[in-house]
């Protein structure tokens, strides 16, 4: 099953989540598939890969983010994934939807996918099927990268997300893996060289590493909702 897959272990634990500007909404049936620390084999190092509009593979399906999960002394990928419904990402707050369960970004309705403006950039006037729900965060926030371990996020699946896992996954798409690629071979984004600071933290479309949404904000995030009005990150 997809989301028992990994892709790497490593020795060290993944620096913090970056806080960043979520650039606009290309168009109609994308979904935000959020940033990400990669690791590099080449470099012995790990990169940032910059989160990103991807259009869906097919409608009714969301995304899952990949995650980092502490294994004793390891720390184990677990793969991200297209599905019916988005199933377990260790916890992890990724921002903009994605707070630790679930998404409260959009659902699919009649094969359309709905927005919420307040937890997405939507500045598209031709993109009318939108709403607003104020998402409350319950939980601690911070920018912890990893499930587990010491220091890491302390979730555990639901039966709920468990049974996301049985589902039907398509895995990442060609542009997907492409834009991945194109992250491991900027320098800029290793964290040994931008500190956990990426110049590029998210992008308009996949692969577009320049532009609108290149760079880090200074934003802050917030532990008590997100505010419609500067669509904070929580």
């Amino acid at each position: 099953m997809a989301q028992v897959s990994v892709g790497v272990s490593v020795g060290v634990p993944p620096p913090e989540l970056p806080v960043y500007d979520q650039p606009p909404i290309p168009g109609e049936g994308y979904v935000w598939t959020p940033g990400y620390w990669a690791w590099s084999d080449d470099d012995q190092d790990y990169y940032w890969v910059p989160g990103t509009w991807v259009l869906a593979p097919q409608p009714e399906y969301l995304w899952t983010p990949g995650y980092w999960g502490a294994e004793g002394s390891l720390f184990i990928w677990h793969l991200g994934y297209w599905g019916p419904h988005v199933g377990f990402y260790g916890g992890v707050n990724y921002g903009y939807g994605y707070g630790g369960r679930g998404y409260e970004g959009g659902y699919w309705e009649g094969g359309r996918l709905y927005y919420n403006r307040s937890v997405n950039n939507i500045t598209n006037t031709n993109i009318t099927n939108v709403y607003n729900k104020t998402v409350i965060n319950n939980v601690t926030v911070n920018r912890v990268s990893y499930n587990g371990g010491n220091g890491g996020v302390s979730a555990r699946p639901t039966s709920a997300e468990e049974a996301a896992t049985r589902e039907r996954h398509i895995p990442v798409t060609p542009v997907q893996r492409q834009h991945d690629q194109t992250a491991r071979t900027n320098p800029e984004l290793r964290a040994s060289q931008n500190q956990g600071r990426p110049p590029i933290a998210a992008t308009p479309r996949p692969g577009a590493f320049s532009g609108a949404g290149g760079g880090c904000s200074l934003w802050a995030r917030s532990g008590l909702a997100v505010v419609p009005s500067s669509r904070l990150l929580i």
